[in-house]
């Protein structure tokens, strides 16, 4: 079993930055492939990130490549999603899961085995 806390959401202006942490409890996460998805007002949640269980994958969706960085700390069972260059379209409730099996990186929900239980990121203009 794995329990997924999302923290370091926020209301920050276009062009600011944030970072936000999926902490994780269970011993599969340190193995396991992480994803970050978001979920604007109105929409779909939607692939933002992933990381493999080694760390040494990682995925972007297209929008936010350059401003986004994935990365992860085995020490502290912590996944990070470091966001600059903010943008009002990324204001969503943002999402971390983790993918328990031992296939490839995924960017789909349906790979995703537990999730947390979000949270919001709001970009001001």
């Amino acid at each position: 079993q794995v329990q997924l806390v999302e923290s370091g959401g926020g209301l920050v202006q276009a062009g600011g930055s944030l970072r936000l942490s999926c902490a994780a409890s269970g011993r599969i996460f340190s193995r396991a492939h992480v994803g970050w998805f978001r979920q604007a007002p109105g929409k779909e949640r939607g692939f933002v990130s992933a990381i493999s269980g080694n760390g040494g994958h990682t995925n972007y969706t297209d929008s936010v490549k350059g401003r986004f960085t994935v990365s992860r700390d085995h020490a502290k069972n912590t996944v990070y999603l470091q966001m600059n260059s903010l943008k009002p379209e990324d204001t969503a409730t943002y999402y971390c899961a983790a993918d328990a099996g031992w296939g490839p990186l995924e960017t789909t929900e349906a790979a995703y085995d537990y999730w947390g239980q979000g949270t919001q990121v709001t970009i001001s203009s």
